[in-house]
């Protein structure tokens, strides 16, 4: 049995009531339920927030909902903690699927492709990601003693980009986890964790303005 957990925030400084706000004349949020409503892999779907018109809509969609304390619901708030607040509510699943509604054009395929890698690879966790710049590893940082090393070793600051090896960046689509293993260490990077690669579109997350209004012309371009 899997369970999908929708964290879904009232407050947010990059668009007011984001999770409501409108693509295409529809919630953000919609289209995070709808996707997990479709998936062949997702049993029980519930959407946490702190607030009421959010949660009023989840029942709209007929979803399970749960409100959490405004005490988790700050700026600093992780999912760790979001996810152990609904575990205490809904126990005896197996695997925990994370859905950020931010992610409007991740669809219940993605999910299921996701799914089906986590499980025929036997992993214990996965993460959606996107590929990322290389260049990245090039990096340099300044250590305890005030000199420069390599982010990574310092091998690749001076190395071609061509030999250096593919970097990805998580795209907040879609988290899986065994809940056992959750529970005794709560991050999605466990010792066996998976990946699931999205593209740039698929992975565009909504964080502000600018992004929705992308989002609209991407979704109507369409």
């Amino acid at each position: 049995m899997n369970l999908a957990i929708i964290p879904a925030r009232a407050g947010s400084k990059g668009i007011k009531n984001k999770n409501l706000a409108l693509l295409n004349n529809k919630p953000l949020l919609y289209y995070t339920i709808h996707a997990a409503k479709n998936s062949h892999f997702i049993d029980k779907i519930v959407l946490n927030s702190d607030g009421d018109e959010i949660l009023e809509y989840g029942k709209t969609q007929d979803i399970d909902t749960l409100k959490r304390p405004s005490e988790l619901a700050q700026d600093d708030t992780t999912s760790d903690k979001v996810i152990l607040h609904t575990l205490e509510f809904y126990k005896h699943y197996e695997n925990i699927v994370f859905l950020q509604p931010t992610s409007p054009f991740r669809t219940y395929k993605h999910i299921d492709e996701a799914f089906l890698k986590f499980q025929e690879e036997r992993s214990n966790a996965l993460i959606s990601v996107t590929e990322y710049d290389n260049k990245i590893l090039k990096a340099f940082m300044v250590n305890k003693k005030g000199h420069l090393q390599g982010v990574y070793n310092d091998k690749y600051p001076f190395m071609p980009r061509q030999k250096l090896p593919k970097t990805y960046m998580s795209n907040g689509a879609i988290y899986i986890i065994k809940t056992d293993l959750f529970l005794k260490n709560p991050t999605f990077l466990q010792e066996k964790t998976n990946y699931y690669i999205m593209d740039e579109k698929s992975s565009l997350d909504i964080d502000n303005a600018k992004d929705l209004e992308k989002a609209n012309e991407l979704i109507n371009y369409n």
